[in-house]
């Protein structure tokens, strides 16, 4: 699984923190920073957060 994040494009709502706590984090202006990709976290989880982002600054693909 490939996660990207668009800090650009992130309105630091945090519904990728709430959903994927263990893969996603905010920074000190809130935006979005991955954790560790590698980690092993849920699929389903970083699709979720991927799909709650109101700004679609979270993309999931397949490796």
């Amino acid at each position: 699984m490939r996660i990207t994040v668009d800090p650009g494009r992130c309105v630091g709502a945090g519904q990728c923190v709430l959903t994927a706590p263990d893969l996603f984090d905010q920074d000190d202006d809130g935006l979005v920073t991955v954790l560790d990709p590698a980690a092993g976290a849920p699929a389903v989880a970083a699709r979720e957060a991927a799909a709650l982002c109101p700004s679609g600054a979270i993309s999931v693909a397949a490796d």
